[in-house]
């Protein structure tokens, strides 16, 4: 008996775009080990754009009516962004608006770290150095994924997302130790997110190296000459 070969049906374009939009955004999102734990209980979770907008106007608000002063009220802007941000990574992000919702959550914390390291009185070169490394970390990231270049999902967990970024600054303010909890979490995440790209770009420029030379194995004698006779020329 003779069986027909079962051909695969191509993925529709369509769907593959949604797809890798919606990884796109997600790795940008830059969510954390609470956020993947936490993400399948929130049900349907809340609109990914007013929710950010909504926990950075409330932290906006708080600055400026002069809420945020040392002690454990500094704690107030990050359980803010936890409890209206956190649910937002339930959504699929195939909105119109969707692609401001990583931004946003970006801009949200940055803010957050200013505030918090503002009123506790923390080096402001301090701050700086985090926010940088964590910009840096976000940029890698954009430009792998343009690149169809995915880090590895351990890096986000190792770098423990937005929340627990906060979570750990919050805590630092409130109980007197925001200098130290700064002073680690920079070495920390710029060792971690330093390495980790520099290890993967390296790796990449090897793959295509090998690959490279393997086309070369494979060219006939005549490709090669026509190939380093061009080459010469153009020298």
């Amino acid at each position: 008996m003779i069986t027909q070969p079962q051909t695969v049906p191509a993925p529709d374009p369509y769907e593959e775009r949604l797809r890798v939009q919606t990884a796109r955004l997600l790795a940008y999102r830059d969510d954390g080990p609470l956020v993947t734990l936490l993400r399948d209980k929130v049900g349907p979770g809340l609109p990914p754009v007013p929710a950010t907008l909504a926990a950075l106007l409330a932290i906006i608000a708080m600055a400026v009516t002069g809420m945020l002063v040392d002690g454990p009220i500094l704690l107030a802007p990050v359980l803010i962004m936890i409890v209206l941000v956190l649910p937002t990574a339930a959504r699929d992000h195939l909105g119109k608006l969707d692609w401001l919702a990583p931004p946003l959550i970006r801009g949200a914390e940055f803010l957050t770290i200013i505030l918090i390291g503002l009123a506790a009185d923390a080096p402001k070169w301090l701050l700086y150095v985090l926010i940088y490394v964590i910009g840096y970390h976000t940029y890698d990231t954009v430009y792998r994924t343009r690149q169809s270049i995915w880090p590895a999902p351990w890096v986000f967990r190792a770098g423990l997302g937005w929340e627990l970024r906060l979570l750990l600054i919050g805590a630092g303010a409130a109980l007197g130790v925001l200098t130290w909890v700064l002073a680690a979490l920079t070495v920390y995440l710029g060792v971690l997110f330093a390495v980790e790209s520099v290890t993967s770009w390296v790796g990449l420029d090897k793959q295509t190296a090998l690959a490279q030379a393997g086309d070369d194995l494979e060219a006939s004698p005549e490709e090669a000459q026509e190939q380093a006779t061009g080459e010469a020329e153009q020298t």
